[in-house]
């Protein structure tokens, strides 16, 4: 599940980083030091996994990513998107780990 989360918020990050280049011709410093720290702040999160700060940490910048939209009008569609992405690494990711659980309960198989 962590594997999957963290591949979301690290693509994030570089989508952010193109949402900052959008919004440089048009907003100013004030928009693109949030957007700095958004982007920063994805490709910290995934060292926070292990902990619920960093979950809640993700959940969060789901939120500023589509609220960057008010910045960049095309970052509620691309974060609408990726929050889908969030929830299904969450979702998958519970299933995987479930299934190696599984796996492991059932012991090596007998040859």
């Amino acid at each position: 599940m962590r594997m999957l989360a963290s591949s979301v918020l690290v693509m994030e990050s570089f989508v952010m980083g193109f949402a900052l280049l959008l919004a440089m011709k048009d907003h100013s410093s004030s928009v693109l030091i949030v957007g700095g720290v958004i982007a920063i702040a994805c490709l910290l999160a995934p060292g926070f996994l292990k902990t619920k700060f960093g979950w809640a940490l993700g959940w969060i910048l789901q939120a500023a990513m589509i609220a960057y939209g008010f910045a960049v009008t095309s970052m509620f569609l691309v974060g609408a998107i990726f929050l889908g992405l969030w929830i299904a690494a969450i979702l998958v990711g519970k299933k995987g780990e479930a299934a190696r659980a599984a796996l492991l309960a059932a012991g090596p198989p007998n040859a």
